[in-house]
């Protein structure tokens, strides 16, 4: 049995700055520590932290995942850009975090890591395949294989949707700026 389902594990690893990592905050709440703990334990062994392993979001970098992600204002919430710790990072933080919950759920983030690996790698294997059958096959398989590339590549962003409702559109009324006096005569 496992302490953190593998699907919660996986929604974790994003990809910044072309590096698949996992933000301080999650790893926190996977090894089910506070986030200012997490950091305090890093902090206090940063030798073991190189750059490769974990670095700090920039400015702008956070600013664009707090709106991906609507977290809090600048009323609440963190202050500061988080850490982003690289596959290496998390392995370095089991020696830091020296509980049992810790060394399990580091096992589980590594099995996580090793399945996105393998998928990644099967995706390519997959598109390589797909290639050298075209490449065998005249062109009355080319709608196939557009096709099918089609459904291999990442999905577009959508248009926005058109609001719900109705707009009452109403005769724009001609206003005065200036009123003239009328004079008796």
């Amino acid at each position: 049995m496992t302490l953190v389902p593998p699907e919660r594990i996986e929604r974790s690893i994003l990809l910044i700055r072309g590096q698949k990592v996992i933000l301080d905050a999650d790893l926190a709440e996977l090894y089910g520590v506070e986030t200012k703990q997490l950091v305090r334990g890093v902090q206090r062994n940063l030798s073991r932290f190189p750059h490769d392993f974990m670095f700090r979001l920039s400015k702008e970098e956070f600013e664009n995942l707090r709106c991906h992600f609507g977290t809090s204002s600048q009323w609440g919430g963190r202050r500061y850009p988080p850490y982003a710790f690289t596959e290496q990072g998390v392995a370095m933080l089991s020696g830091v975090l020296k509980s049992r919950r810790a060394v399990q759920v580091n096992i589980e983030i590594m099995r996580a890591f090793v399945r996105l690996r393998r998928m990644l790698a099967s995706h390519a294997e997959l598109a390589r395949k797909l290639e050298a059958l075209e490449n065998k096959y005249d062109a009355q398989f080319k709608v196939v294989f557009d096709a099918i590339r089609q459904l291999m590549a990442p999905s577009e962003p959508q248009p926005p949707k058109r609001r719900i409702g109705f707009v009452v559109e109403e005769p724009k009324v001609p206003y005065r700026t200036k009123m003239k006096r009328r004079t008796r005569t």
